[in-house]
This record gives structure tokens, C-alpha cells and sequence, in this order.
């Protein structure tokens, strides 16, 4: 089988609201992060690789009225808020014991995944990745899936997507792709034990 995951909110943490709440006291400033800079669109062109990574402060500065090194200091924080999701990781590991393929589909700017590529050594469960900041397109944009099953040779109809967003999950399933929406590690595992079970009986 084809296992596919999403990488924030599934492998790593991803929690724009505590990433506000952590940087700033005044609640306020926490809306107006969460509001205008994680929420902006602009965040979007980051996680394509449309938009650099200055430009981006910049940009956010302007929108929010702060200082740039106000800004800047925020981007620089995120990154290491995406912690590792252990649960994951293992149940990833044993899937990938157990025979099965594993691949990546994630959303993601180059200063995150960077972060994450030097921290984490999880990387290796997977057969091949497709991050947005490297092909220039994101999910839930059809063109990543498209491309995922050109790219990594997959058969969508013995293939499962694993994302923690609706929407994302839904338009995997647009291809063919058996949706999974992530809750947690034990959810997912029991939810993939559930699917290959019913793939076996109709086999």
C-alpha cells in the first residue's frame, strides 16, 4: 500500500494559535498575527516558494503596522514550534516494517523545512516527498496531487492520503485516493487497519 502523510499537524506539531500566544502577551498582537501574518495569503506564497522569505517580513510590517525585527523575530520562532509528533513517527516506522510504501505531501516554507531536514531524521521512512515550496504548487490546489502520483509512480486506488485539514484530504480524494483525516497517531492506525482490512476482503 501507499501510505501518504502530511507533515504539520500529523508528523510535527502545528498550532498557529499557541505559536501567537507563545510569542506575544498582549492578545491583541496574537490576533494580529494569527490574523495577518499565518492567516495572510501571503503565508500561502511563502509555503509555494512564490514568496521570499524578506519580502514576506516586509510585507507583514506594512499589514501589521510592527516593526520589521518585530516581524522578523516571529518568523524566526515558528520553525522550531514544529515539534515532533513521536506517535507518528513510530507508527510510520512500523508501516514502513510491515512492507509498506510511505511518501510525503506537506505544505511548507524553505525556512521550515530546512529547520526540520537539519533536526529531524524521521525522512528516511519516506519513498520520495513532495513539499509545495519545492514544485511551486500547495494543497488543496489539484495540481500537487496530480503531481505526486506522476512524480512518485503511485496508484491512487491502493493508496491512502493522511492530512489533518478537510479540505486537504477531500481533494486527494478527487483522484482516486482513499482520504484519512488525522487526529491522532492511535486514530490514524486504527483508521489504516480498518481500510486495508476491507481492501483485503474485496481483493
Amino acid at each position: 500500500m501507499n501510505l501518504i502523510f502530511d507533515l504539520g499537524g500529523v508528523v510535527v506539531e502545528w498550532q498557529p494559535q499557541a505559536i501567537c500566544a507563545d510569542a506575544f502577551a498582549d492578545p491583541v498582537q496574537q490576533a494580529t498575527a494569527l490574523q495577518h501574518i499565518i492567516g495572510h495569503p501571503d503565508w500561502l506564497e511563502l509555503d509555494r516558494g512564490a514568496l521570499g522569505r524578506d519580502l514576506a517580513i516586509s510585507r507583514a510590517a506594512v499589514r501589521t503596522g510592527w516593526d520589521p525585527a518585530v516581524v522578523q523575530a516571529f518568523f524566526d520562532r515558528v520553525p522550531a514550534t514544529l515539534q515532533l509528533k513521536p506517535d507518528t513517527v513510530a507508527l510510520m516506522r512500523r508501516l514502513r516494517a510491515a512492507g509498506h510504501r510511505l511518501f510525503c505531501l506537506s505544505n511548507m516554507p524553505h525556512h521550515s523545512l530546512a529547520y526540520l531536514e537539519q533536526t529531524y531524521t524521521f525522512w528516511d521512512v519516506f519513498t520520495a516527498r513532495v513539499i509545495s515550496c519545492q514544485v511551486g504548487m500547495c494543497k488543496p490546489e489539484p495540481g500537487i496531487y496530480a503531481h505526486l502520483l506522476r512524480h512518485c509512480a503511485i496508484d491512487p486506488a491502493q493508496s491512502v492520503f493522511i492530512d489533518d485539514m478537510q479540505a486537504n484530504v477531500e481533494a486527494a480524494a478527487v483522484f482516486g485516493i482513499h482520504p484519512l483525516r488525522f487526529e491522532n497517531a492511535a486514530q490514524c492506525e486504527a483508521a489504516l487497519g480498518d481500510w486495508m482490512a476491507a481492501k483485503a476482503a474485496h481483493a
